[in-house]
């Protein structure tokens, strides 16, 4: 009898090589709702996985056996034990500490459970660090979806303290839900059916709706296949055509050139472009990498705020007064060039106002403004520097990645091993 709990070892799960040249289009008519921070995240996951009736699917990055784990865990159970097909896929960097009776625990009462990339420690270190399933979605009856950057750990509630995680999620429905729960169920493994309301496009959509009505939703995605770049070619492309405004809120920034570009001929041709950085960073290497690249956007009028109240963790971007996007994607080598990622395109102006206005309110009452330096040589040479250390970061992990600590490698949990 095979176990319910299975390691995934390729980059993509197997259905990924039925499904990976399919592109996700606009679909109209859908309701989002910002949900900021775990206070608004979790409730409203937790009470649409309470109420499911026939499947949760699930993928996140992290899963912590702490109070928000824990009681995850309880309600998967129940679920399960009521009959709902409950499918949880994790990642086995950010998943690597969840204990063996932890997992037990969901296999038992049925959950079936996929642990990405699994590596055992080397000298009490985990070295699987590259390519990882950054992607955190829930899709539950097919009917609602929530996508965004929040992981399921009590780091993303206030209550955790200082280093609480400041982050953003989205809940879907409508039509988008069909593109959502069937990017979930192939990057699963599970039987991927055609449903009304999802059909197969044989042309890569625009990141940029052609109309500009309420509701509009597309999925997009990374993989190490035929859609390494989407995520990065949707910023840019929405870059290209502000007219307005722009703001990107990012925890981890360290774009590519053709992006940092975009960014700056947008402030240069009057668009008001704001980023919104790590002040005080979870990762002290990130914001020194983002540092080396502020004189390059500065220079040329985009204004620089770092987040000081606690650790940033959002990856949401707006565009003028229609589109936005949320998702688990940074802008960094590590999310633009080797993880699993999947973000979610919004065209539609009261959605876009709602995260204006949150964004808004934390420049102006929780952010330091980053002044502009009038010394040309001084950013020029952090310019020449950052150009070296990104190529050396955007690498570097690919090349990281053919050593033998990385080598994927099938591992079935076997239940009665940890008795």
């Amino acid at each position: 009898m095979n176990s319910a709990v299975e390691h995934i070892a390729t980059d993509q799960p197997p259905d990924e090589a039925k499904a990976r040249d399919l592109d996700y289009g606009w679909q109209s008519g859908n309701q989002i709702e910002l949900l900021e921070n775990g206070e608004a995240y979790f409730p409203r996951v937790f009470d649409a996985m309470r109420a499911a009736q026939r499947e949760i699917l699930l993928e996140t990055f992290i899963l912590f056996e702490d109070k928000v784990g824990h009681e995850l865990q309880g309600i998967l159970i129940e679920a399960a034990q009521r009959g709902v097909k409950v499918v949880v896929s994790l990642d086995g960097f950010g998943c690597g500490e969840l204990s063996a009776a932890f997992l037990k625990t969901l296999a038992d009462a049925g959950v079936m459970v996929q642990m990405f990339d699994p590596a055992s420690k080397t000298l009490g270190i985990r070295t699987n660090w590259f390519r990882r399933l950054h992607r955190k979605i829930v899709v539950v009856d097919a009917e609602v979806a929530f996508i965004g950057g929040i992981n399921f750990s009590a780091d993303h509630l206030g209550d955790f303290g200082p280093e609480a995680k400041q982050d953003y999620s989205v809940q879907v429905t409508g039509p988008a839900v069909a593109d959502l729960h069937h990017f979930a169920l192939a990057q699963s493994g599970r039987q991927v059916r055609t449903r009304r309301g999802w059909r197969r496009r044989q042309q890569r959509p625009s990141p940029w709706a052609t109309d500009s009505g309420e509701g509009l939703v597309r999925l997009i995605y990374r993989d190490n296949l035929q859609h390494r770049d989407d995520i990065e070619e949707a910023y840019i492309y929405a870059l290209s055509k502000a007219k307005k405004r722009a703001v990107i809120a990012n925890a981890y920034f360290f774009p590519g050139y053709r992006l940092l570009r975009e960014i700056r001929n947008a402030a240069r041709r009057g668009v008001q472009v704001q980023l919104i950085m790590q002040g005080q960073p979870d990762v002290l290497l990130a914001k020194l990498a983002a540092r080396m690249l502020y004189d390059y956007l500065l220079k040329d009028g985009v204004v620089i705020h770092e987040y000081c109240q606690r650790p940033l963790h959002g990856k949401v971007a707006l565009v003028d007064d229609d589109w936005s996007t949320v998702g688990s994607s940074n802008l960094d080598p590590l999310s633009l060039a080797l993880n699993l990622e999947a973000n979610v395109l919004i065209r539609d102006r009261a959605f876009n106002q709602q995260l204006y206005d949150s964004l808004a309110t934390l420049s102006k009452n929780h952010c330091q403004v980053i002044p502009a330096k009038d010394k040309p040589w001084l950013w020029l040479w952090r310019l020449t520097v950052g150009f070296l250390v990104f190529h050396v970061m955007r690498h570097f992990p690919a090349l990281t990645g053919w050593l033998p600590a990385h080598k994927p490698r099938l591992k079935p949990f076997e239940s009665q091993a940890h008795d």
